[in-house]
């Protein structure tokens, strides 16, 4: 009995990999899988506050990832969110801590993006006005989200 409940508990979290900065993980039961990184400071450095871009693998017909950010600070309440990848600029939606496409065709419209960029920022203010900008670095993003979706294709 022990040792089946081991096996079930590894089989609920795991990496699938790791390529640059971006990780793909596979977790929970029924599997949820999705690409993740954290963001970068001007350096070079992780920026450790606790923000995150992540690309989560959906199953079903259409298979369409979707984004969510975990804003490395709080935004202000009338505080915009928007996500520039190289030229292409994206409104986003969300609550105080979190940002996501507002709708699949923009979630379609920034994974193509990703899978195009080099940077990725989402900007936006914090309550006194200060300025918030998590920047994404997007080398190996396409490869985790490709394991993401594959990590999960079998559900």
């Amino acid at each position: 009995m022990l040792i089946a409940t081991t096996l079930a508990l590894a089989a609920e979290r795991g990496a699938l990999g790791v390529w640059e900065r971006w990780a793909a993980l596979r977790e929970g039961v029924p599997p949820h899988c999705f690409a993740i990184a954290q963001p970068v400071r001007d350096d070079g450095t992780t920026d450790r506050r606790g923000g995150f871009a992540s690309v989560v693998a959906r199953a079903g017909a259409t298979r369409t990832p979707s984004v969510y950010f975990r804003l490395s600070r709080p935004r202000g309440p009338d505080a915009r969110v928007t996500l520039a990848v190289g030229e292409r600029r994206f409104g986003l939606t969300g609550d105080l801590a979190s940002a996501r496409a507002p709708d699949a065709a923009t979630d379609r419209a920034i994974v193509a993006a990703l899978r195009a960029g080099r940077l990725m920022t989402l900007t936006t203010s914090d309550r006194a006005g200060r300025p918030i900008a998590d920047s994404y670095t997007l080398a190996g993003a396409p490869t985790a989200i490709d394991a993401a979706q594959l990590g999960c294709a079998g559900g």
